[in-house]
């Protein structure tokens, strides 16, 4: 009796969890504004990337040098005012703050378009690389074949109003020449590293944090796991006064 009682318990809660929104891959969660003023910008839920769940502001730094996106990023934990609904999403935010885009590195520089490289195309183990491959499906100028397939570029923006089609720089150097750092192209999907010094070299920031999001039950899937525990209970009684 105790162990089917249990059995159908599990049933019920395996229901209730599946009467929740499925997650996507992206997910708005709210928005965030600079100074608790002015323009919403979408925060961006990526429950996946690399097996990380971050959270992407949806909000572009203009042209900068490597080293003034990297304060800007660092600087948006004190600036930005959170708009989440609490009925819908509980975030708990990672420890290490707003930062730009992290990107795999190594001393060796290999450049290729089958995407197990470091530099060049269809690389997706880097944060950007990730977003625009992966989540959004955009296609890189060069296949993994090294051909030219037609429709690519930043076609796709899912559910960012502001990424457009620029160069923007990564926070992680590159070891193999520390003047330099990576960059990811979102014109046509090429990740390079490039000098962080020069004024040539001015290039977008896009920022995001780690966090993890959990989605709070819609009141539908209470009121359908209600009348389950009821009905558990109800078997329950029919049992015990059958064997009376």
């Amino acid at each position: 009796m105790k162990k089917r009682f249990l059995l159908l318990l599990a049933i019920g809660f395996f229901f209730l969890s599946m009467a929740g929104p499925v997650n996507a891959a992206l997910t708005i969660i709210g928005t965030a504004q600079f100074d608790g003023e002015g323009e919403n910008y979408n925060l961006i839920w990526d429950d996946d990337n690399n097996g990380n769940s971050v959270i992407w502001l949806d909000y572009i730094n203009p042209d900068a040098a490597w080293s003034v996106q990297m304060t800007w990023a660092a600087g948006l934990k004190s600036s930005l005012t959170y708009n989440i609904d609490p009925a819908a999403y509980t975030v708990t935010w990672g420890e290490d703050g707003w930062r730009l885009p992290r990107t795999v590195d190594s001393s060796e520089y290999t450049e290729g378009d089958d995407g197990s490289t470091l530099a060049g195309y269809n690389i997706t183990s880097s944060e950007m690389g990730h977003l625009y491959y992966e989540e959004l499906e955009n296609l890189g100028m060069y296949d993994t074949s090294g051909v030219e397939p037609s429709g690519w570029g930043l076609e796709n923006t899912g559910d960012f109003n502001n990424l457009v089609k620029n160069y923007y720089w990564s926070a992680t150097e590159h070891a193999g020449d520390m003047d330099t750092a990576w960059n990811f192209d979102m014109n046509d999907g090429g990740q390079f590293p490039y000098d962080k010094g020069s004024l040539e070299y001015e290039d977008f920031g896009l920022a995001l944090r780690n966090g993890y999001v959990s989605e709070v039950p819609v009141p539908g899937a209470i009121w359908l796991f209600g009348p389950g525990l009821a009905g558990m209970a109800a078997f329950a009684r029919r049992r015990k006064g059958s064997r009376g």
